[in-house]
């Protein structure tokens, strides 16, 4: 139903604007906070109407989604699920049928919010196509990419995008939407859309996301730059997967210049569709991105050139309130063609960016002429300074990075020590001047007990010399400090070993390795114990956290090793959402401290709630375990196996 908002000049263009309060009812069961909330929508439309957009609009109510419509990319049963799981039947069992999903909840408005989400962007397409409307923004949730064909996934519940682009395809032909370019700028793979269209050449398919490898949620290779369709769709499939965060402005202006700008071309589509995702967007806390409202309406004007503006966009993902709803706003602006672009970028691109640029443009050459020449070096020279990286987590419900303020305070401290530093060798080891502390804790020695990939020597040994060993997907860059241990022992502690979260940086998709740190005279686990440094303990404590940066002060320092002697555990402040931030003091051997690292007591209660995902290693980790184990003397092959699989299986 449209909804008369404002006068609408005959001469501008006809904008449609789609918001309805109703999406707003689907919210966790308990009301936990949770990022992806009714708080979202709620900021991008009060934004919008304080710059008195809507009055320039076409406004239009939500109106359901009918499931014959839905049925054309999901099954079934989960469109039975979904229609259903609002209703009193499943009052009992709601929350136990959304833990089994990946990042899911479901309350008694989540059927009646889906449904309207994915018939809101239907009816603009429709409407956009028909050329009712020049373009369109769906201010919609819960978002959609990720919802697969037979689950819902990553705060998706439908997959929105895909059932209107489906519907103007194969239901409404008249139309002559013959070309659907699908541009999803969300920081995440959108792992659904591309399943959906994965051989279908009426649909170019383009997702630009933070990768780092398939360690980045969603956290598989699906999302990397070789996955390029299949039979009729080969080629019409391209991802640009980041191989870290920070990407900004000059990061995604390039590759809309050098990829999809001249994909688009070629393609010369009918429509575009463009999963709006603004988790991108600088001071974003799930996507780690620093993309800005010039950026995001500069990609959009860009993208305007073609198939005569007719463009959708849909809400996908987007996390800081002030983020999303000036990003929004700075795309409504473009497409209300009354305003200039104003702002600037003149910022480089990563040298990573470069790289992946060029791979993928390499990658599909044979499909599309206008990426097969090479770019001049002159251009690809062209790069960012080098910055201090910080990781952020793996799931989409746990991205924020694993840090305080007080480090994120303290990496500006480092930024001009670092440009001065100087590689020394393959490993890229930044060398400098030993800071003080490194000098008093290169000096007192402890033992670092370790429960999992680090039981196998030549493992450890990269935490400490650099390199990878097989399976890791990139190397470390090593401590300060190369000594290898002075003494390698092996001993067994009372506590429990399990595995945790969907996957990690170091080794992708499964489970890694905790140690519980409470005792329990039930339990056994087998630990290998390196003599090193208090200073090369907290470059391990850097690596196991993610943190790939040189702090001018250390992470635990005498203060804290005395501390901890008497409590028996701490959390370190500077780690406050690392996974590996909890300190145990051991005992001694030799009199010498004997430390560990594990997750906090808090995170055991939410493994074993349900809060938190268990999950087996994946092999490649899972043999380094058993390598470390059969090596150290420990086990036999077929013991360690054993032994991996009753940690994995066994409950908390």
């Amino acid at each position: 139903m449209e909804v008369k908002s404002g006068e609408i000049e005959s001469i501008g263009r006809r904008v449609g604007l789609l918001y309805d309060e109703r999406m707003c009812k689907h919210r966790t069961p308990d009301g936990d906070h949770h990022p992806e909330n009714p708080n979202r929508i709620i900021a991008i439309w009060n934004n919008l109407q304080n710059a008195n957009i809507p009055q320039r609009c076409v406004v239009l109510n939500a109106k359901e989604a009918e499931d014959r419509y839905i049925l054309s990319v999901h099954t079934e049963n989960h469109v039975n699920l979904i229609r259903n799981i609002s209703s009193k039947k499943f009052d009992s069992r709601r929350n136990k049928i959304a833990s089994k999903f990946n990042s899911i909840y479901f309350n008694e408005g989540s059927s009646e919010s889906a449904y309207l989400a994915a018939g809101s962007v239907l009816e603009l397409a429709e409407r956009v196509a028909k050329g009712e409307l020049n373009s369109a923004f769906a201010v919609v949730r819960p978002p959609g990419h990720h919802a697969e064909q037979d689950e819902a996934m990553g705060f998706c519940l439908y997959n929105n995008v895909a059932i209107a682009a489906s519907f103007l395809l194969n239901e409404k032909p008249e139309l002559g939407i013959k070309k659907i370019l699908i541009v999803d700028w969300d920081v995440h793979h959108g792992n659904s859309t591309q399943k959906m269209f994965w051989k279908d050449s009426r649909v170019l398919f383009f997702s630009v996301h933070r990768h780092e490898f398939g360690t980045f949620y969603p956290a598989n290779d699906d999302g990397f730059y070789t996955m390029i369709g299949e039979g009729p769709g080969a080629g019409y499939n391209i991802n640009v997967p980041w191989e870290n965060g920070r990407c900004g402005d000059a990061d995604y202006l390039a590759v809309w210049d050098h990829i999809l700008v001249p994909v688009a071309k070629e393609f010369d589509p009918d429509m575009i569709i463009i999963s709006a995702g603004f988790d991108a967007a600088i001071g974003d806390p799930l996507g780690g991105c620093r993309v800005t409202p010039y950026g995001y309406s500069v990609m959009l004007k860009k993208l305007m050139d073609f198939a005569q503006g007719k463009i959708l966009l849909a809400l996908e993902g987007g996390y800081n309130l002030d983020s999303i709803s000036n990003s929004v706003l700075a795309c409504m602006d473009v497409l209300l063609e009354d305003k200039p672009i104003n702002g600037s970028s003149e910022a480089y691109p990563f040298e990573s960016t470069w790289r992946v640029i060029q791979a993928v443009r390499h990658k599909l050459s044979a499909f599309w002429p206008a990426l097969a020449e090479e770019l001049p070096i002159k251009l690809t020279s062209q790069k960012a300074l080098p910055r201090p990286m910080i990781s952020s987590s793996d799931s989409e419900d746990d991205e924020t990075p694993h840090v305080s303020e007080n480090l994120v305070a303290a990496v500006q401290d480092v930024i001009e020590p670092l440009l001065k530093l100087k590689v020394e060798d393959s490993h890229a080891q930044l060398v400098s001047e030993p800071t003080p502390w490194r000098l008093e804790l290169s000096k007192v020695e402890v033992w670092y007990a370790t429960f999992g990939s680090n039981m196998w020597k030549p493992r450890f040994l990269c935490y400490i010399e650099g390199g990878q060993v097989e399976g890791m997907i990139k190397p470390c860059s090593g401590s300060m400090d190369r000594t290898p241990p002075k003494e390698i022992l092996w001993k067994t502690f009372p506590h429990r070993l399990f595995f945790g979260y969907e996957s990690t940086r170091t080794w992708g998709p499964g489970g890694s390795a905790f140690m519980n740190p409470e005792s329990n005279s039930e339990d056994r686990t087998y630990m290998c114990l390196y003599r090193i440094t208090l200073e090369q303990f907290n470059d391990v404590l850097f690596n196991e956290n993610g943190l790939g940066i040189d702090m001018n002060s250390p992470l635990f320092d005498m203060t804290d090793l005395n501390c901890v002697t008497i409590k028996g555990s701490m959390c370190l402040e500077l780690l406050k959402k690392g996974r590996y931030q909890n300190v145990v003091y051991m005992g001694k051997e030799c009199d010498i401290p004997l430390l560990t690292m594990t997750c906090p007591l808090s995170d055991v209660e939410s493994f074993k709630s349900g809060k938190l995902p268990l999950r087996a290693p994946c092999i490649k980790y899972a043999n380094t375990l058993i390598k470390g184990l059969v090596e150290g003397k420990q086990f036999s092959e077929e013991e360690a196996m054993a032994y991996i699989q009753e940690a994995s299986t066994k409950p908390l």
